[in-house]
């Protein structure tokens, strides 16, 4: 498997799903007749894609088997044991998604052996941990997108809820009012969380009620009175309140490590992670909700939100830097007339079009296969290096490389200065 090829994935029709969005993005009928939440790249059990091979349709999961160090490279291959460590989707929101965090890689393993050593199903309702890795993540807005990401400031919080639950809180303020910010935040979350049902209604009933009445102000209160809508005696409507709230416009994008918990309430986007289906969900939901296990993988600390932008390393292209050793996204745009050209030495790479039209070569003059629009191909490492003629813009998955002095001069491009700093989330 030494050549470029077209990628068929799956798209996962789950109820938060945008009945459109995915259906536009890939040329089929719009509206789909069930709502397309996800549509998946890469080599996750659930939804492996095939790649169009000699031979047919194959699966990328027996490819790579086959062909570790043609299609990942070999430093891929050997740092990742022979797999693809990141999963590529395109995620479509017209609902909010469950609140939930990620387990980091020790509590994933741990996690996963107790479940195995119980016997729990993989499909049972309480199960916890499908997988034993850990799973950062990258979001990049296409379209407008709002989202929950790590717990707010501490005195804003206070402040917040002393206008929305004066009442129903009162004596639960102490535990934010009297402790740091850390412990506050986790007595106080503990506390809610467990709270008896009828009480987390009373609750809600308060916080929305005030929220109904200056929802105009802030789109934290405009948030509450939404998710009430939706989930009307869950705690988690109170949440836009407990952790910040980003409104990502499009080229924007958050990353999410390990145990920060986070909602993503609309819109489209792509999304680039580590190749694992583990979630802690704690409200807006009616799937598993496991409090204790939830507890003890979250971080308690304040989050102050960065928004990533494309850090220009060459014409045409940008690339988000986060800290994870399993992916990297980028973005090429390219104007009529403009080419973009890969030769370095690199590991796999997925690419999608989300927009445009292009032709994409390899340097050893394959005949080009037309890149348009909602198409995905795969690049094996074993591909010398390819160019891309045409106009529009597409996404980019890769895998970062550490690289020598060596490896920095074979490069045939030439770095430029970064022209995107990050920024700090909106409210």
């Amino acid at each position: 498997m030494k050549h470029i090829a077209y990628l068929k994935n799956t798209v996962q029709e789950y109820a938060w799903g945008s009945c459109t969005a995915i259906a536009e993005l890939m040329g089929q009928t719009s509206p789909a007749e069930r709502p397309q939440a996800e549509l998946w790249m890469g080599t996750h059990p659930k939804a492996p894609s095939l790649v169009a091979t000699e031979n047919g349709w194959e699966s990328l999961v027996d490819l790579i088997q086959a062909h570790p160090m043609d299609i990942l490279g070999r430093r891929v291959a050997e740092k990742f044991d022979g797999k693809l460590p990141y999963l590529f989707k395109v995620l479509a929101a017209a609902e909010p998604l469950s609140i939930q965090a990620h387990p980091g890689a020790a509590d994933a393993q741990a996690g996963h052996a107790r479940e195995e050593t119980r016997g729990i199903p993989f499909d049972a309702f309480e199960r916890n941990y499908k997988d034993p890795y850990h799973k950062p993540e990258c979001l990049c807005a296409l379209t407008p997108f709002w989202g929950l990401c790590g717990f707010r400031n501490l005195s804003e919080t206070t402040a917040l809820l002393h206008q929305l639950c004066p009442e129903s809180l009162g004596e639960l303020f102490d535990l934010l009012e009297k402790n740091t910010q850390e412990s506050g935040i986790q007595v106080f979350f503990k506390t809610i969380m467990n709270l008896d049902p009828r009480k987390q209604v009373g609750i809600v009933d308060e916080a929305v009620r005030h929220a109904q009445a200056v929802k105009h102000e802030r789109p934290e209160y405009d948030w509450v009175v939404r998710l009430h809508h939706a989930y009307p005696s869950d705690i988690g409507v109170i949440f836009p309140i407990l952790l910040n709230l980003v409104h990502l416009q499009p080229g924007q994008a958050l990353f999410l490590g390990q145990g920060e918990l986070h909602a993503y309430l609309g819109g489209v986007g792509i999304e680039l992670m580590a190749n694992s289906d583990n979630v802690l969900r704690g409200g807006l939901t009616t799937k598993h909700v496991d409090v204790p296990e939830l507890m003890r993988i979250l971080s308690f600390q304040e989050k102050h939100v960065d928004i990533l932008l494309p850090e220009n390393q060459e014409q045409h292209a940008g690339v988000y830097r986060t800290p994870a050793r399993e992916f990297e996204l980028s973005v090429i745009t390219l104007d009529s007339g403009n080419t973009y050209e890969e030769q370095i030495d690199r590991g796999v790479e997925i690419l999608l079009c989300t927009s445009g039209k292009h032709r994409i070569s390899e340097s050893d003059s394959v005949k080009p296969l037309e890149f348009d629009k909602g198409a995905s191909v795969l690049i094996p490492a074993a591909v010398p290096g390819y160019t891309i003629h045409g106009e529009g813009v597409i996404y980019k998955a890769a895998v970062p490389i550490e690289r020598s002095s060596s490896d920095v001069n074979k490069m045939t491009r030439r770095p430029k200065k970064n022209k995107h700093r990050r920024s700090n989330a909106q409210h």
